[in-house]
């Protein structure tokens, strides 16, 4: 178990799901357990962005689209204050789209990320491909 979310474990996770950490997104940051659904895997990025949880962001990005590094220890430190899952289609049986919303602050001023996400899976393991920020 990953030591930076052990005190996480009962609390309800950060993804929005309702669900404790325990029994959601701890399943694929901690136990490494491959998300079952794009929706799934949006919501586990979601919740490795708000713990800085690099290692989990790329791996579970694409080859051909992952960069090298995201520097989240370099950024301006954000307060990430919720997901919103505004639609999830699956188009083809490897293929997915996600739209959110993702809320934050830096420095006291609140932002917004709204993102249609494109998600392929290959050999059973869906994976981050790129978005349009809206």
């Amino acid at each position: 178990m990953n030591t930076q979310t052990t005190h996480l474990e009962t609390l309800a996770c950060l993804c929005g799901s309702g669900k404790q950490y325990a029994d959601c997104c701890s399943r694929y940051l901690d136990q490494g357990e491959p998300a079952t659904t794009a929706e799934i895997l949006m919501r586990s990025r979601y919740t490795a962005y708000t713990l800085n949880c690099e290692d989990y962001l790329l791996a579970t990005w694409h080859p051909d689209t992952r960069p090298t590094s995201l520097g989240l220890t370099d950024q301006l430190s954000k307060k990430w204050l919720g997901l919103a899952i505004k639609r999830h289609e699956q188009s083809a049986a490897d293929n997915a789209m996600v739209e959110f919303i993702a809320r934050y602050k830096i420095n006291g001023r609140a932002h917004r990320l709204h993102e249609i996400s494109r998600f392929v899976r290959e050999a059973g393991i869906w994976f981050y491909v790129d978005g349009d920020i809206l």
